[in-house]
């Protein structure tokens, strides 16, 4: 049941960037073009996911635990190191080149451009040789 319930709201996450237009690269290409034709467009979607999510933080925190979990699962980390810089500085060149970063990408999939599906393989290669090179602890 848990496993369904996370689909569908994968499938509403997917909704959400499709309606709003975050799974079209050029969507987000022409935000990042402010010299040219720039579009506003994804800082309306961002004060709106931002919203919702600090909205969505201030009530989730007053249960000692969450719905769907026995435990809150909450990045340990707190501090800004090399690892989370670099991924950052990737994860940037990547959406600024192409614009899409993982969410628009798979729910992009849907319309199979190839770009989007290139991006997706890419990403999953990634994941893939990260998982296989990483130190063990």
């Amino acid at each position: 049941m848990n496993i369904l319930i996370n689909f569908l709201l994968g499938i509403l996450f997917g909704a959400g960037l499709t309606i709003s237009g975050m799974t079209d690269p050029e969507n987000i290409i022409a935000f990042l073009d402010i010299t040219g034709r720039w579009s506003p467009n994804l800082i309306f979607v961002m004060v709106g996911a931002i919203s919702v999510t600090a909205i969505g933080y201030r009530i989730i925190f007053f249960r000692s635990q969450p719905i769907l979990n026995t435990k809150f699962l909450l990045p340990p980390k707190k501090s800004i190191d090399r690892p989370l810089l670099m991924g950052a500085v990737i994860f940037g060149i990547g959406w600024g080149l192409n614009g899409l970063c993982p969410g628009p990408a798979i729910a992009g999939l849907f319309y199979l451009y190839e770009n989007t599906v290139y991006f997706v393989i890419s990403m999953l290669l990634g994941i893939i040789g990260y998982q296989l090179l990483k130190p063990k602890t």
